[in-house]
Parts: structure tokens; sequence; C-alpha cells
């Protein structure tokens, strides 16, 4: 699906913006056959059997055909809006955002009169860009708008997961103390060490300094991931410690000691003159002021031949 710029008709000319892939719109098309076909067959058999019971098999066949066909198109029509359904999801945040501001400033405008409107509207505006905490707020919520689209780049650019182009289904995103948290959930042809490998450029294509990702559930299934991206680094900020408060400064102990004369003699009557082991000491000594050495041990005699 594709909107024109360059004029009418179909194909593709200057100025096309592409909306959907046509591989997409080729692969949904065949799905959608097939899904029309097999419900249909499935429907009508077990509606053709369950009235048999009440009727004439042909009447039967005749009531369960108009069953099969409408149970069919309905099977049929939504895996061929699929894609629209999924392109809407992807900007569901967006257009609600989007139909709220639209909606609520006609409401507004039509239930008062307009300097009532301005002083209402202005602190809206004003009050979230002055004040930090609120600006770092909104800016946060505005990038988990933002990275969505960014991961969605990533998967189509880099990261084609099968030959059908079609990509995984990006669920929510909030934000966290260092960027956003979004979970994902992956198709076919996409795995997490993959994912692992492409940390980097995945980084680069959201604008962020690292991004992580791991498995989403406990019960530890494959497709559902969670990617944290990472902006900002918290752990060097400056924290405020409520011990400062606690601790009495006037009674704390001085930080160091002056140094003093160290006793160069000691008197202690109740150390011996000679310890134990000065003794041993002196009488390992020569008395030449030499360490005596130790005696050789005495060689063992014994008998050339044990058994004479």
């Amino acid at each position: 699906m594709s909107k024109s710029t360059g004029g009418f008709g179909f194909g593709r000319k200057p100025g096309t913006v592409t909306v959907i892939e046509q591989r997409v719109l080729r692969t949904t098309a065949r799905n959608a056959r097939m899904a029309f076909i097999i419900t249909a067959l499935i429907v009508g058999v077990l509606a053709m059997t369950v009235a048999s019971d009440h009727m004439h098999p042909i009447l039967a066949a005749l009531l369960a055909a108009p069953i099969a066909f409408v149970a069919g198109a309905f099977v049929w029509t939504l895996v061929r809006i699929w894609p629209v359904l999924r392109l809407i999801w992807w900007w569901l945040p967006e257009i609600t955002a989007g139909m709220a501001l639209v909606y609520g400033w006609i409401a507004l405008a039509n239930a008062t009169p307009a300097l009532v409107t301005a002083a209402i509207v202005a602190p809206l505006v004003g009050i979230p860009a002055a004040v930090p905490a609120l600006r770092r707020r909104v800016t946060a919520l505005g990038w988990c708008f933002i990275v969505r689209h960014r991961l969605r780049v990533c998967f189509s650019q880099f990261l084609i997961a099968n030959k059908s182009g079609s990509l995984p289904l990006i669920l929510w995103a909030r934000p966290t103390p260092v960027g956003e948290r979004v979970w994902v959930y992956l198709r076919p042809g996409l795995s997490l060490s993959r994912l692992q490998g492409r940390l980097d450029e995945i980084a680069v294509t959201c604008h962020a300094s690292s991004v992580l990702v791991e498995l989403a559930s406990d019960n530890k299934k494959a497709a559902f991931v969670r990617f944290d991206i990472k902006r900002r680094e918290v752990l060097t900020a400056t924290v405020n410690s409520p011990l400062v408060g606690v601790i009495d400064t006037e009674n704390m102990p001085p930080a160091y000691t002056t140094a003093t004369d160290v006793p160069t003699a000691l008197d202690l009557p109740d150390v011996p003159a000679e310890s134990p082991l000065a003794t041993a000491a002196k009488s390992a000594t020569s008395p030449n002021g030499k360490k005596a050495s130790k005696a050789a041990p005495a060689a063992d005699t014994f008998d050339d031949d044990p058994w004479d």
C-alpha cells in the first residue's frame, strides 16, 4: 500500500511514499486466500453435519454454504487488513494524542470564551515547560514514543526476520531512570542471540549510549523479549545522604592525633629480662658470635645381605 504524490494510477512513481511493502502485501494476499479456503471448508463441514440431524442433507448443505462463506470472508478480511492494523498499532499513541488534542481544543473552544480558553491552555503548556521535573517527565514520555519507531527501523533495515518481511510486534514502552524499556514479541526468524550480536547497531539507531536485551517473561518464552535502552548515567550524580544530619559533629573524636615521643626505655617488672626465645637464640650461637652448625645425622649401618 503506497501513497503517491506524483499523480494518480497504479504502480510506483516519483514522489511515492511506501507505507506497506509490496512483498508484505503479496504475502498477506496469499495467506488471506488460504485462510478463506480452510475456514470455509471447516465451517461448512461442521455446519452441514449439525444441520443434517434436523433436516435433509441437501437442505443442510444449502444452509451450510452461506455460513461457510461468511466465516471465510471474515477470516479473509482479518488476515488481509492485518498489515493496516499493525500500522495503526505502531502509531496508536500518536493517533490517540493527536485526536485528544484536536477534539479537546474544539470542545474547550466551543464551551468557553477565547480569553478563558487561553487562560486554561497557557498553564497546561507553560507549567510543564517551566518546571524542570515536569519537563523531564514529558521528555521521557516523548522518547517512549520515538524509540518504538526507531526499533521498527532496526527490524526493517538490518534485523529482517524472514522472506515475507513481517516485522516483530512492538508492544509498549515505559520510561526508566536511565532511558526506556520496550517489550517486543518476535516473529519467526529472530532470536535473542541474534539480537544480542547487533546491540551496537541498535544503540546507534535508537540514539542511545547502550542497549540491553533479555527475555521478558518468567516462563522463559523465547519470543517475548525486553529492550533496556540506556541514554544517561545516573550513578555519577551527587546524592545527598541523610546521615549528615544524624552525626553529632561537636562530640566527634579528632580526625588525627598529634605524634608523641617514642619511649626508649621501659620499666616493666613483670617481664623477665631475657625471654625464652632470646635464651634459645644465645644457645644456638657459638662463643665467637657465629651460629653453631648442626651436627650431621649418623649414617645408618646395615648389612649388605639382610638374609645372611
